[in-house]
């Protein structure tokens, strides 16, 4: 098990930290005048911005915040992996020609750019070269460098953007099997250390503007501040983790390698860092989740690094339903296939079971739990299916609104239910026709909620970003272009020797995302840009309600229930109070037959409006709530035909009732009826 430091020592750390960072970052010149925008100490040399004009700055006439949000990065994953997968830094106090230069490994000539070839392809040569020439990198299929240059970020802010999520993210196992790093490979290690640097860039800028807190890039730990922010023009920055082993909870040969204290100690040690969202699951089935399928040799390779790291390949069976894992596909990865044991190979796979047989484990259910005890918003995407399920269960079972789709990574037709929950979806950063194509698929959904889109660069996130679109299309990116609120002018960007335009260099790196905004608004016309513009205030919407969330009572725990009947076990009790004992790891059985009962009596009359059941394998198809004020006249409040077990919420207007009676009338399966737990709320 992992030993975690305990919360008083992580916050006498994590002010240490922060006044070590106000420590760092260029020296102020003297002279303060000038621009608000514009730094009094920039170093030299340094990359230009290509931006000129004001950034704007407060709210809109109803109050909202404007502006872009980027919802899932990568700043600092050059820390990740063993420090050599992402070559070059997002910031250096030596300058722009240590923080963008290639591995050392990459010289003369990339022959020995060995992630490349597994993800790209090719042989992987290129021009090592960074600063001042950039001949081959940053590029929109250049994998392995650094897109995240902070003033690539700046451009981006001044270009509209006012939210950017910064994943903290590694993977241990591509760690350990990567044949070039300087670091061990424990996750929350790499972790710890990306959190302190985006602190370190955070106080790297504010010296360029005269000090702590005068800088445009803000780290926050709740809207509030992050609204704040906003209104002052500047870019609220929010930290996220995705990694594959978060707490140590991995599994080895289906056993979990964590418990529920490494689960609250890692909670708790994240969210002293300042983390507001994170992932549970990403790339390998772990102690807590399944995850959602990659495909092709990239698939492949992923599901080799599974076996190394658990000693079991994905295993996969027939959706229960119209939602989907991706495809694994049969595509070879002899790179990384000859690091199994002899005699081992990758498993074929029915291409009619698209779905991991892996959904949300007892500990993960914990760890949800645990999310929303501390606030946290959690993110649904490299969820398999069946865990992502029973996510969006138990956020509705609770009216939990903090749920996020980044990038691209869930089955979409969850959409909706993210969206009625009051959670927040963006779109992989695709190239400007297919975003388009599936922003306007969801855009009556969009209207229906009345929220905004967001974006996920993933930037650094070995994912590939938009191609160039070629000087010839129609619409072409014209420079100079003015920023969608109108008050800045964007040229074409430089950074040393190399100027970038998108349409012949596509989206190399992160400086181009208002190049690629205004290639949408080309491609679809404003009013996709226009919901994308709304994308910050409906994010921190989101974050707002988690916040603001709090767990209503309970009426059923504890109170006194009576059924029809009660499965007899020599060794255990199914007797109908373990329905409202509060124990999940409790349950009320029935007799083998359909026409069943479950009663609570509330001890006094309370308005009702919602009713969560719990159910074991043995669940009710056809159902009917009823409610009573005195146990003898009743009304059905809600009824259903199609149960399908699982977490199940019913919702209705709230009426009063002290008594509360479950009828069961058809089963879906052979047994009776089973719940490990009821839920009577009020609302």
């Amino acid at each position: 098990m992992t030993t975690y430091r305990t919360r008083r020592h992580l916050g006498v750390v994590t002010l240490l930290l922060l006044v070590l960072a106000a420590a760092l970052g260029p020296t102020p010149s003297s002279a303060a005048d000038g621009d608000w925008w514009d730094p009094v100490a920039r170093p030299a040399p340094d990359s230009a911005i290509g931006v000129t004009g004001e950034p704007f700055r407060g709210t809109g006439s109803s109050g909202e915040v404007r502006g872009f949000v980027d919802a899932h990065n990568h700043i600092m994953s050059n820390e990740a992996f063993g420090g050599r997968l992402i070559c070059g830094k997002a910031f250096s106090a030596k300058g722009i020609a240590d923080a963008l230069k290639d591995c050392p490994e990459h010289y003369p000539d990339g022959s020995l750019a060995v992630f490349d070839f597994i993800t790209n392809g090719g042989d992987g040569r290129h021009d090592p070269v960074g600063w001042p020439t950039f001949e081959d990198w940053p590029a929109h299929d250049s994998l392995t460098h650094q897109q995240n240059y902070y003033a690539w970020i700046e451009r981006a802010w001044r270009g509209g953007q006012r939210v950017l999520v910064n994943d903290l993210v590694t993977n241990g196992v591509i760690c350990s099997v990567y044949f070039f790093k300087d670091r061990d490979c424990d996750e929350m290690t790499s972790i710890r250390l990306q959190a302190k640097l985006t602190y370190d860039m955070q106080a790297y800028i504010d010296g360029m503007y005269g000090g702590p807190g005068k800088g445009w890039f803000r780290i926050v730990t709740d809207s509030a501040q992050a609204r704040d922010v906003v209104a002052r023009g500047k870019l609220a920055v929010v930290l996220g983790v995705e990694t594959s082993e978060p707490f140590g909870c991995k599994q080895i040969l289906d056993v979990a390698q964590c418990d529920r204290a490494d689960i609250d100690a890692g909670l708790d040690e994240l969210h002293a860092l300042g983390v507001r969202s994170m992932f549970l699951c990403h790339k390998f089935d772990n102690a807590l989740c399944g995850v959602r399928f990659d495909s092709g040799a990239l698939g492949t390779a992923i599901n080799v690094g599974q076996f190394l790291s658990t000693g079991t390949f994905w295993r996969t069976e027939r959706c229960a339903g119209p939602q989907h894992d991706n495809p694994i596909g049969l595509a070879s990865a002899p790179g990384a296939e000859k690091r199994l044991p002899e005699g081992v190979s990758v498993p074929a796979y029915d291409e009619d079971a698209r779905c991991n047989t892996r959904g949300l484990s007892a500990l993960g259910e914990y760890a949800v739990r645990g999310m929303m005890e501390r606030n946290m918003m959690l993110e649904i995407d490299h969820m398999s299916v069946k865990a992502t399920g029973r996510v969006l269960d138990i956020f509705e079972a609770e009216s939990y609104p903090g749920v996020l789709s980044s990038h691209s990574w869930m089955d979409l037709d969850w959409t909706e239910r993210v969206y009625g929950l009051g959670g927040f979806v963006a779109q992989y950063m695709h190239g400007s026709e297919g975003f388009v194509a599936e922003a306007d698929r969801t855009g009556a959904l969009r209207d229906k909620y009345g929220v905004g889109y967001g974006y996920g660069t993933d930037m650094n996130g070995v994912g590939g970003w938009p191609a160039p679109r070629g000087a010839n299309a129609p619409n072409p990116v014209t420079y100079p272009f003015r920023s969608v609120d109108g008050g800045s002018v964007l040229d074409r960007q430089s950074t040393g020797e190399r100027t970038w335009d998108l349409n012949t260099d596509g989206a190399a790196h992160y400086g181009l995302v208002p190049d690629w905004i205004e290639d949408i608004r080309r491609v679809g016309g404003q009013d996709v840009v226009d919901d994308l513009f709304r994308g910050a205030e409906s994010y921190l919407d989101t974050w707002g309600a988690s916040e603001r969330h709090r767990a209503a009572a309970n009426l059923a725990e504890g109170a006194a229930a009576t059924a029809s009947s009660a499965e007899w076990n020599p060794f255990t009790s199914y007797a109908p109070g373990r329905a409202v004992d509060g124990d999940r790891g409790t349950r009320w059985a029935s007799d083998w037959s359909d026409d069943q009962w479950l009663g609570i009596d509330l001890g006094a009359v309370h308005r009702v409006g919602r009713v969560t059941l719990d159910w074991e394998r043995a669940y009710g198809r056809s159902y009917r709530i009823e409610l009573s004020t005195d146990g003898t006249d009743w009304r059905t409040a809600w009824s259903t035909a199609s149960g399908d077990g699982g977490l199940d919420t019913a919702v209705f207007t709230p009426s009063p009732a002290r008594h509360l009676r479950v009828r069961f009338l058809d089963r879906g399966t052979e047994w009776g009826y089973s719940l490990h737990e009821v839920g009577v709320h009020g609302r």
